[in-house]
């Protein structure tokens, strides 16, 4: 059997997808074979392995960060939420139900444990290493006794477990302690220490809290890491760390035309595959915002209406805003539009969706030549065509069938004027073509935009996961960290008070 670890968190949020993806990166480059994990992913931002199962977009961009391909072993459990209390169930990366969280908690979750240390134990058997990813908080108590994500894999596995605490929140002391203090003798048997993420100023300062830290509890702190400006990778739901935020934090080269190009992207409801307009984002010169207001297209050269869990739900909260008009007004006028899977659909004129809203027969808004009908079976595949003159690659994510019935094809969608719609999520990070389409874009809206001749999406992401195993090798503690991966908790951890409640 390999070596293991669990990233665990205080919080949701509080780094263990970047902390993960750096640690994998940092292994890698070390010689060690090395694979993510996460037993259960809640997240809308997904993605299609080559095998055509959907995992979350966190374990792919982990996959590339220890440069492997990723498949289903690596994130048996995909929660997909449809609303504030059901979710679609994927398992190995087939969709298997809806769940509300009630039934999902009361029994469901508890019988995959099984399902998801199996993965766990064959990704173990060919692997040298494999860093698993928790979900929220190991101390969920009201969560403990169904947990497959946290202590629950890290009991059954035997993975020492490293909390990762977001210190630029503050209170993360409190939040380490209360964390181990929180969990059965058992579980804290495991919890072997701590890394401080998102640390600001001299560490000096820090180091008699850590040392108190140790005292209270017998863990040692791995490593305290900087702050950085857009170190995030495709995590769950948050807009804020997505690739998106490096780049237009980290790009500082000026347009290489005489003007910028402004793209607004609509923030439907169960918005998924945000990650799409980042490639946007990634050239110099185009500056992206998320919008909800109609006013706020007015001086967008391109609208994008990206991906959603709920196509009916986008609709409605499209034409609730007094968006669905302004949409409506900027087909007809000839001004750029670009709708991505439910965007796709809900620029159709017709949908029949009797299995995701089971809404039946509701009009889109009719700028497209497209009808759409939902089947129960979803469609996920990883597609490679041609459009622009330039090759695509990309994937799809979707239940929407749709049968096009007339305009210039596009990715097996189609484009009316500069009203462009596809099912394939990720076709922009297609270099070649995402400049051929940014050139139409920059035509039709007028605007003397030139995009950079060299921008490379998928070198710019390689830069971004080494910043994040450069991080882990500068600021860690790595020769602690390895013995941890390889021989697990130290023992003999003292039990700190009052535990789990019974």
């Amino acid at each position: 059997m390999s070596g293991g670890l669990l990233v665990a968190g205080t919080t949701s949020d509080a780094g263990k997808s970047v902390v993960t993806a750096g640690i994998c990166r940092w292994l890698v480059r070390q010689g060690v074979k090395v694979a993510p994990f996460k037993g259960q992913n809640m997240s809308l931002n997904s993605f299609v392995t080559r095998e055509g199962a959907e995992i979350g977009r966190a374990q792919a961009m982990q996959a590339q960060a220890c440069r492997v391909e990723p498949t289903a072993l690596m994130n048996p459990v995909l929660l997909k939420p449809g609303g504030e209390r059901s979710s679609q169930v994927v398992l190995l990366g087939k969709p298997v139900g809806e769940l509300s969280a009630r039934g999902y908690h009361g029994g469901r979750q508890q019988q995959l444990l099984g399902t998801v240390l199996d993965c766990l134990a064959e990704l173990r058997g060919t692997y040298d290493a494999v860093i698993c990813e928790g979900a929220g908080s190991p101390a969920e108590i009201n969560l403990r006794r169904t947990d497959i994500v946290n202590m629950g894999i890290a009991r059954g596995a035997r993975l020492p477990v490293l909390v990762v605490g977001d210190i630029d929140r503050g209170g993360v002391f409190a939040s380490f302690f209360g964390t181990v203090a929180l969990l059965s003798p058992e579980d804290q048997e495991l919890v072997a220490g701590f890394l401080v993420n998102k640390f600001r100023g001299d560490v000096s300062l820090l180091e008699p809290g850590l040392d108190m830290l140790h005292g209270l509890t017998g863990r040692r702190t791995y490593g305290v890491l900087p702050y950085r400006h857009g170190l995030g990778i495709d995590e769950e739901d948050g807009l804020r760390v997505s690739l998106r935020g490096t780049v237009r934090e980290s790009n500082v080269a000026p347009p290489v035309g005489e003007d910028v190009l402004r793209v607004a992207v609509c923030a439907v409801p169960l918005m998924s595959n945000f990650t799409d307009v980042d490639a946007l984002a990634a050239e110099p010169g185009v500056v992206v915002r998320f919008v909800d207001r109609p006013e706020e297209l007015a001086d967008a050269d391109l609208v994008v209406v990206p991906g959603t869990r709920g196509t009916v739900r986008a609709l409605e909260w499209l034409r609730e805003r007094g968006l669905a008009d302004t949409l409506v007004r900027r087909a007809a006028e000839g001004r750029p539009v670009l709708g991505i899977c439910g965007g796709f659909q809900v620029l159709g004129e017709h949908i029949e969706d009797d299995v995701e809203s089971r809404a039946g027969e509701v009009a889109g808004l009719g700028v497209l030549p497209v009808r759409v009908r939902f089947a129960r079976e979803k469609t996920l595949t990883r597609p490679v065509g041609e459009a622009l003159g330039e090759r695509v690659e990309g994937y799809e994510i979707h239940h929407g069938i749709a049968e096009v019935t007339g305009g210039d094809p596009f990715l097996d969608g189609c484009r009316v004027g500069q009203t462009w719609g596809t099912h394939w999520h990720g076709s922009l990070e297609s270099d070649g073509f995402r400049r051929a389409f940014l050139r139409e874009v920059a035509a039709a809206a007028g605007r003397r935009f030139v995009p950079a001749p060299d921008t490379s999406f998928a070198a710019l992401r390689e830069e971004q996961l080494d910043r994040l195993g450069d991080l882990i090798e500068q600021h860690a503690d790595t020769d602690a960290l390895w013995r941890l991966i390889e021989s697990g908790a130290p023992q003999g951890l003292p039990f700190i008070p009052p535990g789990a409640p019974a």
